[in-house]
């Protein structure tokens, strides 16, 4: 099994650690003169992260011979689309106002600039596997009313590279303020594009060139923010911890001493509590298949996500190399779908379920299955758009046999292990044949009730972090301190683990039996909370706008928080499980 796990998280290394532009020379070494290639990815509304087309969707000079790179399936996910770019930057070849290119810009082409200006667009260029970007252009609102702005694009770029001998260790764009195309009025209009290039020699050694992206999330006041997100969540978990320990232990001690007296003392005498349901305690829930298969598909998702924070601690995911993550996500969800298979259909047959088939089908598809519908409708309309997000179907084609060829087959091989595991339920009391009556409960002891109490405190201990994780997902901001992330994903765990065994404990005390699916409910809750945040973030935190941008947040986010739900539900619901047979266990049931 070891090695199995072993050979696992190299394959997952191997495919996930390649550059997100790789160089053609493989060593980033170069003489004077080599050409260092430069391409030229994407532009887009820079509110607009998920909204981005192809470089020369709009009207910029086009080098004489134009070359497509080839992406890897992490790239194409995360909409990068490589051709070579207009400008040669020779290693150690200065150049001063050299000209790209003269160009007469049609009535068209100056719209279709002016538009991107008014929309803040910018643009992202790989130099040597370095990103690079600026915006292609400003606003000039000098006059109070919107009819008297100017508009221009910026038409000199100066480059300034940093080497350390034969290896380029830093680059930096900016763009000439004063040397502008005027585009305001609807005319033809001559532009001649330039830029400049200077080269600077560094001490900086090649190993350390990405350094100065990932900083930026390490300077002191952000992670000033980041421990104090962590005291308070660590506040929040021992005021918890020390809480529900207290009481639940005191109250559970008064319990057993009760039950023990009052088996010693007056055998007639009522049960009350929790003890009294134990007949229906570990009776089986409703929709058990349907149980399972959430169990099933949350475990998946919770193997997932440990082994994303594995390869973050061990540095797969440096700053630009999104690419390895959605590679990550495609290859450890494809190779852990035999975990899904085997969890829900061997706790299927642990509730006596006969038809396994119809659960395994179920369990693959109550995660996939509104993936793929929400994939296709925010596809279509970024094909509506023309804009990168829109996956190629050589793309496509190669998710669909993943999931095919290696999804599946997985997915029904754990399914049959699960089968013939042969284990049964513990339960430590019998359960009777008739279920018994529950007495009627207030309003505050409702599901819903319930739900809102369980979420809001797992919520509020990592509601800081998740500002930091929508601004580096749905925006431009670099995050890099995955320790720190991974502290408060346990706390999430812990605090997720002991409110659903307390309302668990609650529900129970009220003579309550149905506790399945309560703590699963309670425990996932969480899921709703943070699809709430996203709200705020798009309407108080973000400047998003469009269809597109709001379909692809909303939709993916809705995703998300769904995963989470399953992931959180099934932590909730394994901790009630382990409180609800251990405090059973612990007394005598006739």
């Amino acid at each position: 099994m070891g090695k199995v796990v072993a050979v696992f998280v190299i394959a997952v290394l191997v495919l996930c650690s390649a550059d997100p532009a790789r160089s053609d020379g493989s060593d980033h070494r170069f003489n004077e003169g080599d050409a260092v290639p430069l391409y030229a990815n994407k532009v887009g509304p820079f509110h607009n992260p998920s909204e981005t087309y192809r470089y020369f969707d709009l009207p910029f000079c086009i080098p004489a011979h134009l070359k497509e790179k080839k992406e890897a399936l992490g790239e194409v996910l995360n909409g990068d689309r490589l051709v070579s770019a207009p400008y040669k930057l020779d290693f150690l070849k200065e150049k001063e106002s050299e000209v790209v290119c003269k160009k007469l810009l049609t009535r068209e082409e100056v719209v279709r600039f002016r538009t991107a200006v008014i929309k803040d667009y910018y643009f992202q260029m790989y130099y040597d596997d370095l990103p690079i970007w600026g915006f292609i252009g400003k606003v000039d609102k000098d006059g109070k009313d919107p009819s008297d702005y100017k508009y221009f694009i910026y038409k000199h770029i100066h480059f300034d590279i940093f080497y350390n001998k034969d290896r380029v260790i830093e680059i930096n764009v900016r763009t000439d303020p004063n040397a502008l195309v005027d585009l305001t009025e609807d005319k033809e209009v001559e532009a001649e594009f330039m830029y400049t290039v200077k080269w600077k020699e560094t001490a900086t050694p090649f190993e350390k060139r990405m350094d100065k992206y990932s900083q930026s999330s390490s300077l002191p006041h952000h992670l000033e923010i980041h421990w104090f997100s962590i005291i308070n969540s660590c506040v929040t978990v021992l005021l918890l911890t020390g809480f529900l320990a207290t009481i639940l232990m005191r109250v559970l001690k008064n319990d057993f001493v009760k039950y023990a007296h009052d088996e010693e003392s007056a055998e007639d005498q009522e049960e009350s509590g929790w003890k009294l349901i134990h007949g229906d305690v570990f009776r089986y829930p409703k929709c058990m298949s349907l149980f399972a298969a959430a169990v099933g598909s949350g475990t998946q998702l919770f193997t997932l996500s440990v082994f994303i924070f594995v390869l973050a601690l061990v540095g797969v995911f440096y700053p630009y190399n999104r690419g390895a993550v959605f590679t990550a996500l495609v290859v450890i969800y494809a190779l852990t779908s035999g975990i899904a298979g085997y969890t829900a259909t061997s706790f299927y047959c642990q509730l006596e379920g006969l038809n396994w088939v119809r659960n395994l089908l179920l369990t693959g598809c109550l995660f996939c299955g509104p993936l793929f519908l929400t994939f296709c409708f925010l596809n279509t309309v970024a094909i509506a758009y023309t804009a990168t997000a829109a996956l190629p179907f050589g793309t496509i084609v190669v998710i669909v046999l993943i999931w095919t060829l290696v999804t599946s087959p997985l997915l029904v091989l754990g399914g049959i292990a699960g089968k013939n595991s042969k284990a049964e339920f513990q339960a430590p009391c019998r359960t009777t044949k008739y279920p018994r009556e529950i007495p009627p409960l207030p309003w505050y002891r409702g599901t819903v009730t319930q739900m809102a109490m369980a979420g809001f405190l797992p919520f509020s201990a990592i509601y800081i972090e998740l500002y930091y994780i929508f601004a580096s997902v749905w925006g431009h901001r670099i995050y890099t301190i995955y320790s720190i992330l991974f502290i408060v994903f346990i706390i999430l765990l812990i605090v997720t683990a002991f409110i659903t065994v307390a309302l668990t404990y609650f529900q129970l005390a009220a003579e309550d039996h149905e506790w399945w699916w309560r703590s699963f409910l309670c425990g996932g809750s969480t899921g709703l909370f943070i699809y709430a945040y996203c709200l705020y973030y798009y309407y108080a935190r973000s400047d998003m706008s469009g269809f597109m941008q709001t379909s692809f947040f909303f939709g993916y986010m809705a995703c998300i928080c769904y995963g989470f739900f399953l992931m959180l539900g099934t932590v909730g619901f394994r901790a009630a499980l382990l409180f609800v047979r251990h405090i059973y266990r612990s007394i005598k049931c006739e």
